[in-house]
């Protein structure tokens, strides 16, 4: 007992130095950046905060200080955070491409379904020309929100089930479907026939156990950290409708007051933690799967013609966009699309050679 108090005394003291230093080289800094998220510190976007932290105060020579606030800390809930980073309060936050859609409507577009292919074409966009064109659309608008990168936030978006296991579009008619309260989520789950419900994340488990919902719409690290299969959710189907981009801010208030030098070391942080925030998501989830297979779960894979069938089964998402918000970046991202597709194929055909 002596020894886990002892234990215990040390852990705090360290955990109360730790602040004590933060606070200090903060007081010290000529800026102060701090970062705030909803996700755990066990999350990849706590990982990657930490090497951008490590990247600029290092670079910085202390100039900068980076503050880390997860978990909510800093602001309860993303209207608020939004809130703050608008009016300069906070300097970094992230959202999803769900999130975004919310603050810049025609952002929706990343959310189409069955818009990438795969890992490598998502992220050939997502560093290309297209992110300083959606950069530069967004402060248009006057909306001080400076896009910084799109990294991953979880994989991709896969349905998953309490009852029966998804194989096809028609599998999906009568389900309740648990979706984010983006507009274009619920229209992806109703254009396949199901039943769209809007719920908030916490409460999802709850959902789950009671009937409320019959599935939901969640890459496989998320489903496990949430323990969804103790709420019953044994069926998963690896459609991969949505890559899962985090879109990471700078409030633009804060960005003008930065010298030309820490611009450029905290971009070059940021790319840092774009890196690390890709990769950690592919990583972790090979113990996921083994995870949800031991807790015994199905696991389905598509074929290429079920596959097939649900993009010609959601093929109106694309009408239900423009309808609403015209073509123009609609027009940008099948563009980008096509010309990251011809890279990577040009690049396999040189290493076949």
């Amino acid at each position: 007992m002596k020894k886990k108090l002892t234990s215990l005394l040390a852990a705090t003291a360290l955990t109360a130095s730790a602040a004590l230093s933060s606070a200090s080289a903060a007081l010290a800094a000529d800026y102060t950046i701090k970062i705030a998220f909803l996700g755990s510190p066990e999350d990849e976007d706590y990982d990657g905060s930490m090497v951008f932290k490590d990247y600029v105060e290092s670079r910085s020579n202390g100039r900068a200080a980076v503050e880390i606030y997860p978990s909510g800390q800093f602001c309860g809930n993303e209207k608020e955070c939004l809130e703050n980073l608008q009016a300069g309060i906070l300097e970094v936050y992230i959202t999803t491409i769900g999130g975004f859609g919310n603050v810049f409507g025609p952002g929706q577009v990343l959310d189409l379904p069955y818009m990438f292919a795969n890992d490598r074409i998502a992220e050939c966009v997502f560093d290309g020309p297209f992110v300083n064109e959606l950069r530069a659309g967004v402060l248009a608008e006057g909306i001080p929100m400076r896009l910084m990168v799109i990294s991953n936030t979880g994989g991709w978006r896969n349905f998953g089930t309490t009852t029966k296991l998804i194989k096809t579009p028609e599998d999906v008619k009568g389900l309740k479907i648990r979706t984010i309260p983006a507009e274009i989520q619920q229209e992806l789950v109703r254009q396949l026939g199901g039943n769209p419900t809007p719920i908030a994340w916490p409460e999802v488990y709850t959902s789950l156990s009671t009937g409320v919902v019959e599935g939901t719409k969640n890459g496989i690290t998320d489903i496990m950290n949430m323990k969804f299969p103790e709420a019953g959710l044994k069926n998963l189907t690896l459609d991969g409708h949505a890559y899962m981009g985090a879109l990471w801010w700078y409030s633009d208030v804060a960005w003008q007051t930065l010298d030309d030098e820490t611009k450029r070391i905290v971009f070059d942080g940021m790319n840092h933690l774009k890196t690390v925030t890709r990769a950690f998501p592919m990583r972790r989830q090979i113990e996921a799967y083994e995870a949800f297979r031991a807790e015994g779960g199905t696991i389905y894979v598509p074929t290429a013609e079920e596959k097939a069938a649900f993009q010609e089964a959601s093929s109106g998402m694309r009408k239900w966009y423009t309808d609403k918000f015209g073509a123009e970046w609609l027009d940008k991202v099948d563009a980008a699309v096509a010309a990251c597709s011809a890279s990577t194929d040009a690049e396999f055909a040189s290493a076949n050679q």
